[in-house]
């Protein structure tokens, strides 16, 4: 019962900020609303006991949001400038075209047997972290270079003449 109450209030905490996220006109709130609603996708990894996307859900895409917002503040003008208007002259095709993509979904969802009982939630962290450091540690290290040579260019773009 606490369960099914976490999860609906769960499920509320992604589902009402996404929709704000695309329907809000200023852009601080609409990356304030995105953080929001996955931070609640965190949350419904740590109640299927996924640990590591939990955490890697905060730190990645949370945290990415928060330096996203930071760009926002630094790099853009003013606060005037960031209430842009976000529809475009086809936004009723787009909702024509989400809703039949979700009755489909819904159609396809239906069909799907009834999942068994869950089992035993069981760490994931320590096979995924010897995964990273012994076989994967090349792929691993090559992905940091990729991102830091973002970072420099992140920097190097954003410096005033450049």
């Amino acid at each position: 019962m606490i369960a099914k109450l976490v999860f609906l209030l769960l499920t509320t905490l992604v589902l009402v900020p996404a929709a704000l996220a695309v329907t809000l006109k200023n852009v601080f709130h609409c990356a304030l609303m995105l953080e929001l609603s996955l931070t609640g996708v965190a949350g419904l990894f740590a109640m299927l006991g996924a640990d590591f996307l939990f955490v890697a859900q905060i730190l990645v895409y949370a945290g990415g949001i928060t330096v996203l917002l930071l760009f926002i503040v630094l790099l853009s003008g003013s606060p005037k400038d960031w209430a842009l208007r976000q529809l475009n002259s086809q936004w009723a095709w787009g909702l024509a075209l989400a809703a039949i993509f979700v009755s489909l979904l819904a159609t396809l969802f239906r069909q799907l047997p009834e999942p068994g009982a869950p089992g035993e939630a069981a760490p994931t962290s320590a096979a995924l972290g010897i995964l990273l450091v012994r076989d994967m540690l090349l792929p691993f290290e090559a992905v940091s270079l990729v991102l830091l040579a973002a970072l420099v260019g992140a920097v190097h773009f954003s410096k005033k003449g450049a």
